[in-house]
């Protein structure tokens, strides 16, 4: 239960990064509001999840899929580049949190 609570937490990092950027600084207000339900429900799950994980493994696979996630929102839905290297460094990324999961 651990595992899957920090992999939805993750899952809302990438929902917060993305409507962080699109509140403009936090002068929209639909944006702000999901940024904020998005973060409280992000750290509640990793605090969640560490009752049971390490804290070394849980935070490196929370922040790997919130920085994995987010830069692909923005490669899908922002236009932003998707080079080889990115994509290489976002697999490379995946590789290393899977690790961590595969070790713990």
């Amino acid at each position: 239960m651990a595992w899957i609570c920090l992999v939805v937490s993750g899952l809302f990092e990438t929902v917060w990064a993305a409507a962080l950027s699109q509140s403009r600084g936090f002068g929209r207000l639909v944006p702000s509001v999901v940024f904020l339900v998005a973060l409280v429900l992000s750290m509640g799950g990793l605090a969640f999840a560490l009752r049971e994980l390490p804290v070394g493994t849980a935070y490196a696979v929370w922040v790997g899929i919130g920085a994995v996630g987010t830069a692909v929102y923005g490669m899908v839905a922002l236009g932003e580049a998707a080079s080889v290297g990115r994509l290489l460094c976002l697999v490379a990324i995946v590789a290393g949190v899977a690790g961590l999961k595969i070790l713990t």
